[in-house]
């Protein structure tokens, strides 16, 4: 059995809020306030890499895992390439390939592999980085404070990654991955539920809208539906198979069944 950090439908309002700022790691979460998560948060990087790896085996510098780990922040959400971290850290890809799977089998990394449709178009065929927990993203990068966060560059994969990894901790799918081609159309999160090929794109956005990469991938996916996550409080269609869904939806769900009702509800036949 896998255990992660708190899902929003195990917190009351108060903690929910801070949830995606300081990530689900207890301690972080429930802190006092933002400077003593961000201490704690510090403290649980340094001792994973300089305590926990080195028992668990790993021979790797402690500094050069750092360096790393934050290089990978600043990929969150974006397609794995080798190429730049190794020129930067001045190792071969084979050793910056080993650090990423040593962080992915800590469960502070995920490798969110790529979907392949036989479509006749070039797909991305690397995975997708995630930092797991979005309080470590957020360290990482230097943010200590909700009005850091909204004013950051990653703001957007910042999201992104949060609402992956709570829909993923609940709704345990029979398959995850993203979909994306070379001529710019794609998805966040592709899922296999039951025979059904569903979608979920992530957007902060007050009130997102449907996109070409939306249609395109209902059209060539085949898939089944859509929903759109976003921070608001009202679900509305954006098409006959895709909805806004509001985060808060995530919240009042408590199994897999209940979300992807939720997400997905059954529609008129």
């Amino acid at each position: 059995m896998t255990l992660g950090g708190f899902h929003l439908s195990e917190l009351d309002d108060a903690t929910a809020a801070v949830l995606w700022l300081r990530g689900g790691l207890p301690r972080s979460c429930l802190a006092a306030n933002d400077a003593d998560s961000t201490v704690w948060r510090r403290n649980f990087i340094q001792a994973l890499l300089e305590r926990d790896l080195p028992q668990w085996g790993v021979r790797a510098p402690t500094i050069a895992l750092h360096r790393f780990w934050t290089m990978l922040a600043h990929y969150h959400g974006r397609i794995w390439n080798a190429a730049a971290p190794a020129r930067a850290l001045d190792v071969s890809p084979s050793t910056v390939r080993r650090y990423l799977d040593l962080l992915t089998d800590a469960f502070m990394v995920r490798q969110l592999p790529p979907y392949h449709a036989n479509i006749g178009k070039r797909q991305v065929k690397a995975p997708k980085i995630y930092i797991r927990d979005s309080g470590l993203l957020h360290q990482l990068l230097g943010i200590g404070t909700e009005k850091g966060l909204l004013t950051h560059p990653q703001l957007g994969a910042s999201w992104e990654g949060f609402v992956i990894e709570q829909v993923l901790t609940l709704l345990q799918p029979d398959d995850a991955c993203f979909w994306a081609t070379h001529q710019g159309a794609e998805i966040d999160l592709v899922l296999r539920m039951n025979d059904r090929w569903l979608g979920i794109e992530c957007k902060r956005a007050d009130a997102p809208r449907l996109t070409r990469s939306i249609r395109t991938a209902l059209d060539d996916l085949r898939l089944d539906q859509v929903a759109v996550i976003y921070p608001g409080r009202k679900r509305y269609a954006l098409a006959p198979r895709v909805d806004a869904v509001p985060l808060r939806t995530l919240r009042s769900a408590r199994t897999a069944q209940d979300l992807s009702a939720h997400l997905w509800p059954a529609r008129p036949a």
